[in-house]
């Protein structure tokens, strides 16, 4: 049972965040709305919702997710692959050194976005990515073991991050697109496929037996709904202009 969330308000900065779409710049009243309603759905799946102020240094700040791993009795720092990013890990170790006893952090030249990483049971899949780089995964490999997890390593193709095609809702399912339908990694699992126009839905989040999806995508809620999931909807358009998905906006342990 999920009981904390961590989340960053989106700074001014946002409209200059990193980006490989072509749907313009974010609305920054607009992406302050959606984040008030993104951090309203977790609280309703029964999260408690700690807040960290904007960052006008870092426009992709309100990115949380990639900053670091939380495992079981460890929070893992990680050390974002693109440069603009580095610095956002600081003021998250510290906050998170309130809730966890043992610290972890990845070192150079291992990079790690978080985003890269997906968490099922005591195991935790590595997408090598432009942000996460083989360094820095095989460190991830080795703090799993030492608390008793294991992690493998996911080859990607076309997505930004792991979590950007693929997501884990439970009950040995995956919501996925594209390249993860058919990949020998995910075999065994039950997998519901997410057409190639609604992609950008494959980035939900299972949080307290609902799952949370970006609103506008009717044939993938209609798939999650008829596997037996709960969905609340969000709004996350203006995120999605600087590659940004319901993942990202969230730590949740």
């Amino acid at each position: 049972m999920l009981t904390q969330a961590i989340v960053r308000r989106p700074c001014p900065a946002i409209v200059d965040g990193l980006t490989t779409s072509n749907l313009g710049k974010p609305v920054y009243h607009l992406a302050l709305q959606q984040h008030i309603q993104y951090m309203k759905a977790l609280m309703a799946c029964g999260l408690k919702v700690n807040i960290l102020d904007p960052d006008n240094n870092y426009p992709d700040s309100t990115f949380v997710e990639d900053t670091a791993l939380l495992i079981p009795n460890c929070a893992v720092i990680t050390n974002p692959g693109a440069p603009s990013r580095k610095g956002e890990t600081e003021e998250m170790a510290t906050l998170l050194g309130r809730f966890f006893q043992n610290m972890e952090a990845i070192e150079p030249p291992g990079t790690v976005d978080a985003g890269d990483i997906m968490m099922v049971g005591s195991h935790y899949y590595i997408g090598l990515s432009d942000r996460t780089n083989k360094d820095g995964a095989r460190q991830i490999i080795g703090i799993l073991e030492k608390y008793n997890l294991s992690g493998s390593l996911v080859t990607l193709e076309k997505v930004l991050h792991l979590k950007t095609g693929v997501s884990y809702l439970k009950n040995n399912t995956l919501l996925s697109v594209g390249e993860f339908i058919e990949k020998k990694d995910f075999k065994d699992f039950t997998i519901i496929p997410v057409d190639d126009d609604e992609s950008y839905a494959a980035n939900s989040i299972w949080v307290n037996d609902c799952v949370i999806m970006p609103s506008g995508y009717p044939k993938t809620q209609r798939a999650i709904e008829e596997a037996g999931y709960k969905i609340l909807m969000v709004n996350t358009s203006e995120f999605r202009k600087i590659d940004g998905g319901v993942s990202c906006l969230s730590l949740r342990f």
